[in-house]
């Protein structure tokens, strides 16, 4: 399609999309949110470019590979299950490391582990459909 309105404002419109991605995120397991929003709002924007330049210039432009984005969230995703299971609790019960607060974030823990790998299975099941019905 190559449209020039919409060419100038992916410029500006991706890296917005990303950080309100990321505070949809961090903000998720205090608040409404999470990685399930947050995945889905990233990959709006990477679906602007690729609707505006086509979906393999959105590949190479951006590094975006749908299937290694599904891999590690399920990665991350699982290993926020097993730790709890390491430390002789039940599986996926959330665990905290009181040690450090994060300012604006809270404690570190399982919670935010999951909504992590959440987040980059959302962003990478959603790229793929978008790719692949792109290039049909």
């Amino acid at each position: 399609m190559n449209s020039t309105i919409l060419s100038t404002g992916i410029r500006i419109l991706i890296p917005l999309f990303l950080l309100f991605s990321l505070f949809l995120l961090f903000r998720g397991h205090n608040a409404p949110g999470g990685g399930f929003v947050g995945g889905l709002v990233a990959s709006i924007g990477f679906a602007l470019y690729a609707i505006n330049y086509g979906a393999e210039r959105a590949r190479r432009r951006f590094y975006l590979r749908p299937l290694k984005l599904i891999a590690w969230g399920l990665l991350i995703a699982v290993l926020s299950g097993i730790i709890p299971l390491i430390a002789g609790e039940t599986f996926m019960t959330g665990l905290w490391y009181d040690e450090i607060s994060i300012p604006l974030l809270g404690k570190p823990g399982t919670p935010i582990l999951f909504d992590i790998g959440v987040y980059l299975l959302v962003a990478g099941t959603i790229l793929g459909i978008i790719f692949s019905l792109w290039e049909e």
